[in-house]
C-alpha cells in the first residue's frame, strides 16, 4: 500500500463533523455502496461511501505514517523550480548513482540498459552494504553520505535529493519583533508625508522603542540589521524605492479581493473624465500660449469614445454636459474622413445592415447611443448640480468612482496615455508629461489654435484610434482575435442584440439651465434683460400650470455662455427662441460674464450706465485690438471656439452666426460676405454666480492660462 493511500473498510476511522465516527459495516445497495458508523456514544448512522469520501464533511483518520497536505515539506514541483541549472544537473547525476545502487542500473529499469551494466559491484545479488561502500569509494564520499541519498531518494524522489531552500527567501535579520513593529509604524506615517532617509527612520524607530518599551529593554540592532530589517518592511509597505506619488497609491489598495465593472454590452457604462493635455495651445485673440483641458466620454464595452470638448484651461459643468450631449447627438463626421471611419446616420454599424443604400449620409463622427451608467470621478463639473439633475431626467445613473482611485477609470485613462503617446507627442508645442520631460523651448513651436487642436483630436480618434486592435478587446470564446473599438461595436450589437438610442432630439435643450420667470407684456426679464419672440403671447394672457419658485412662474432654458436668446416651451409643447432687445448688432454670442464685466466698465466710467451703453463700451474696447484685462481675455478665449458646446436643435427664428473676429484672428478679410462653411459661435458654459461676481479680480483661476511658461 503506498504512504498517499488509507484503507477504508470496517474499524476506519473517520472525522465526522467534527466528531469521530467508525465504520461497522459495508453494504452494497442498488444506490450505491453504503456504510454504517457508529459514534462514541453508540449511535448509528447511515451514509454513502461517495458522501463519506469526497464530502468537505468527512475527514480520514490515518492509522500509520504518511504524506499529509498540511506537512511543512514543499511539494516536488516547488523544490525543483528553485534549483539553478547547474544544482539540477548535480541533483540528476546523484539520482542516477542511487538508482545504480538500488538496481544496478542509472535508469533505474533493465529495459533501458546502457553499455556494462550492471556493474558486478551493483550487482542483485550483492549485499546492500557492499553496494554502498563501492560507491562511496568510487565517488570519492563517506559511506554515511551514500546512505542518507538512498534514504532521501526513497522517501522523494530527486525532489528529496535537491538542496532544501528556504521557502521565505532571505532569512530576516535577528531582530526583535518588537523594533520590527515600531519600525514599520514609523514607515507608515510618513506614507502622506515627504520621503524620508532611512537614517532618519532608524533614528525615529530606535526614539520610539525606548519611550515606550524603556531603556535596555529592548536590544537595539545595529546599523546593518537595522537596514536589512527596512529593506525586508519595504515590500510590505514601500517608502523609499518608489515615488511618493506611488507609494501613495499602493497605501491606498483595497485590503479585501479587487473586483472590477464588467460591462456586458454597449452603453452599459460609460466613463467620463478630463485631463490637461501635454501640448500648447494657441490663442488667437491674445496671441499667447494657453494650457487646454481636454473631456471625454467612454463606452467601457466597445472603448469607443462618444464625446470630445477641448475647454481653455479648465472644465466648466456645461462641457461636460456637452460631452454627455455628443452620446446622444454626434458631430457630424468631416467630409475628408475615410471612410472606416465615419458611421452612418443611424449609427449602425454598416456590416450590421442588410440594405446597403441605407448608409448614404454625410455620416456620423461617433456612435449615437444612451448610456445606462456613468462612471466619473468627484470633480466639481461632474457631480454638479447640473449634470446629476440631467442624468436624472434621463434615466442616467452615476457611479462616483473611489477618491485618489485612477484605476477605477483605468480605460479612460490609458486612451489619454494613447492620445499622448500616438498622437500629441508628434505635435508642435509638446511640452511632455511633467516638468522633467518639457524641451528647451516648446512654445517656439506652438501654432494650432484650440478649434484646430480639437479638430485634429477628434479626426485621430475616429480614423486611428476606433480602426486599430486594441489588446484589451478580446471575446472570451476567441482569446486570440484582437478587436478594435469599431470591431467591438458591432460585436457588442450583435451579442446584445440592441443599443438604446435617444428618442428625441429636443432632449438637448434638458442641457441648459432653467430661469423661472414671469411673462410681462413686453417679454421676459431675467437678470435685467429682456426677451421677446413668437410665442410667448400667448402664455403670458393665461395663469401659468407650473408649481413655480415665483407666483405664476414660467420656465425659461437659459445658456450662461449664449445670453443673446433663450428657449422657452409653450402649452403645446413647441419650442421658441425669444431674443435679447440688446444683441449686438453683428448677432455675435455674448456669454453673462461679458455682459457682467460690462457693466462693472460702464459703472466705474458711467454715472447712469444701462445694458445698451455697457455694451457699446465693450464692444468698442474689443474692436480697440488686444484685450488688456485678464477678465477680458477669458471672454475673448471662449468666443473664439469654432464649435458649439451644445448643437441645439433648430428652431424657427434661429439661424448660423458668423464672427468676423474669428475670420480677422484667420487672416480673413472681416468685410467679406458669408463663407461657404460659416463658422458656428461658442455656445457653451456653466458658471455659478459666485464665480460671475469674482470676473474682473486679478486672482482669477483663468489668470494662469495666459503665464508666461
Amino acid at each position: 500500500m503506498s504512504g498517499a493511500g488509507a484503507r477504508v473498510g470496517v474499524g476506519t476511522r473517520f472525522q465526522y463533523d467534527g466528531e469521530t465516527v467508525e465504520v461497522v459495516e459495508m453494504a452494497a445497495t442498488t444506490a450505491g455502496n453504503e456504510v454504517v458508523l457508529k459514534d462514541g456514544r453508540g449511535r448509528l448512522l447511515r451514509l454513502a461511501l461517495k458522501e463519506l469520501l469526497f464530502s468537505d464533511r468527512a475527514v480520514i483518520v490515518p492509522d500509520g505514517p504518511g504524506p499529509s497536505g498540511d506537512d511543512a515539506e514543499q511539494i516536488a514541483s516547488v523544490i525543483l523550480g528553485q534549483l539553478t541549472e547547474d544544482d539540477r544537473a548535480k541533483v540528476l547525476e546523484r539520482a542516477a548513482h542511487v538508482r545504480e545502487i538500488l538496481t544496478g542500473y542509472r535508469s533505474g529499469n533493465e529495459e533501458f540498459t546502457r553499455v556494462g551494466e550492471p556493474r558486478p559491484e551493483y550487482a542483485a545479488d550483492m549485499p546492500l552494504e557492499e553496494r554502498y561502500a563501492a560507491k562511496a569509494a568510487e565517488l570519492g564520499v563517506g559511506h554515511r553520505s551514500v546512505s542518507r541519498w538512498v534514504a532521501e531518494f526513497r522517501a522523494g524522489g530527486e525532489a528529496g535529493l535537491a538542496r532544501k531552500q528556504s521557502v521565505t527567501g532571505k532569512a530576516r535579520a535577528k531582530v526583535d519583533e518588537r523594533w520590527v513593529e515600531i519600525a514599520l509604524e514609523v514607515m507608515v506615517e510618513h506614507t502622506t508625508e515627504s520621503k524620508p532617509s532611512r537614517t532618519l527612520v532608524i533614528d525615529r524607530t530606535r526614539a520610539r522603542v525606548i519611550a515606550r518599551f524603556g531603556a535596555d529593554i529592548v536590544p537595539q540592532p545595529s546599523r546593518a540589521s537595522a537596514f536589512r530589517v527596512l529593506e525586508a518592511l519595504e515590500a510590505k509597505h514601500p517608502l523609499f524605492r518608489l515615488s511618493t506619488k506611488r507609494n501613495r497609491d499602493i497605501a491606498d489598495r483595497p485590503e479585501g479581493v479587487y473586483g472590477k465593472l464588467r460591462p456586458t454590452r454597449p452603453g452599459e457604462y460609460v466613463l467620463m473624465d478630463s485631463t490637461r493635455l501635454d501640448v500648447f495651445a494657441f490663442d488667437p485673440f491674445t496671441l499667447q500660449w494657453v494650457q487646454a483641458e481636454l473631456s471625454v466620454g467612454m463606452d467601457w464595452y466597445t472603448r469607443c469614445i462618444t464625446g470630445i470638448r477641448l475647454t481653455p484651461v479648465s472644465t466648466k459643468a456645461v462641457d461636460v454636459s456637452a460631452v454627455l450631449y455628443q452620446s446622444f447627438r454626434p458631430r457630424p463626421a468631416s467630409p475628408d474622413w475615410p471612410r472606416a471611419a465615419v458611421w452612418p446616420e443611424h449609427g449602425i454599424p454598416r456590416t450590421v445592415l442588410v440594405d446597403v443604400t441605407a448608409v448614404e449620409g454625410p455620416g456620423l463622427a461617433t456612435p449615437p447611443m444612451v448610456p445606462e451608467t456613468l462612471v466619473v470621478d468627484h470633480g466639481k463639473v461632474y457631480v454638479s448640480e447640473h449634470l446629476t439633475s440631467v442624468c436624472r431626467r434621463m434615466g442616467i445613473a452615476i457611479q462616483p468612482a473611489r477618491l485618489r482611485t485612477g484605476r477605477d477609470k483605468g480605460p479612460v485613462e490609458r486612451f489619454f496615455r494613447t492620445l499622448r503617446e500616438g498622437l500629441l507627442q508628434a505635435l508642435p508645442g509638446y511640452k511632455g508629461p511633467d516638468i522633467h520631460s518639457r524641451g528647451e523651448n516648446p512654445e517656439d513651436d506652438a501654432f494650432f489654435f484650440l478649434d484646430e487642436l480639437e479638430a485634429i483630436i477628434r479626426e485621430w480618434t475616429a480614423s486611428v484610434y476606433h480602426c486599430r486592435p486594441h489588446a484589451s478587446l478580446v471575446d472570451p470564446g476567441l482569446p486570440g482575435l484582437r478587436m478594435s473599438p469599431a470591431k467591438m461595436f458591432e460585436h457588442g450589437m450583435a451579442r446584445a442584440g440592441y443599443i438604446e438610442v435617444p428618442r428625441d432630439p429636443n432632449l438637448a435643450f434638458e442641457f441648459l439651465q432653467t430661469k423661472w420667470r414671469t411673462i410681462q407684456h413686453y417679454g421676459v426679464e431675467i437678470d435685467r434683460r429682456r426677451y421677446s419672440g413668437p410665442g410667448l403671447r400667448e402664455c403670458g394672457d393665461i395663469k401659468s400650470p407650473y408649481d413655480a419658485p415665483v407666483k405664476n412662474g414660467w420656465p425659461f432654458q437659459v445658456d450662461p455662455d449664449d445670453i443673446t436668446r433663450i428657449y422657452f416651451r409653450d402649452l403645446d409643447r413647441r419650442w421658441h427662441t425669444l431674443n435679447w432687445e440688446h444683441a449686438p448688432s453683428g448677432s455675435m454670442p455674448m456669454s453673462e460674464d461679458a455682459l457682467v464685466f460690462a457693466r462693472k466698465l460702464a459703472a466705474s466710467k458711467y454715472r447712469f450706465p444701462d445694458d445698451r451703453l455697457a455694451m457699446a463700451d465693450l464692444l468698442e474696447r474689443w474692436n480697440l485690438g488686444l484685450g488688456t484685462t485678464i477678465a477680458e481675455r477669458r471672454m475673448v478665449l471662449r468666443l473664439s471656439r469654432e464649435q458649439a458646446a451644445i448643437e441645439l436643435p433648430q428652431t424657427e427664428t434661429e439661424a448660423v452666426i458668423t464672427l468676423p473676429s474669428v475670420r480677422k484672428a484667420l487672416g480673413q478679410d472681416p468685410e467679406q460676405g458669408e463663407q461657404t462653411e460659416p463658422i458656428e459661435i461658442a455656445e457653451m458654459g456653466d458658471d455659478d454666480e459666485a464665480d460671475l461676481e469674482d470676473l474682473a479680480d486679478d486672482d482669477d483661476f483663468y489668470a494662469d492660462a495666459l503665464e508666461d511658461v
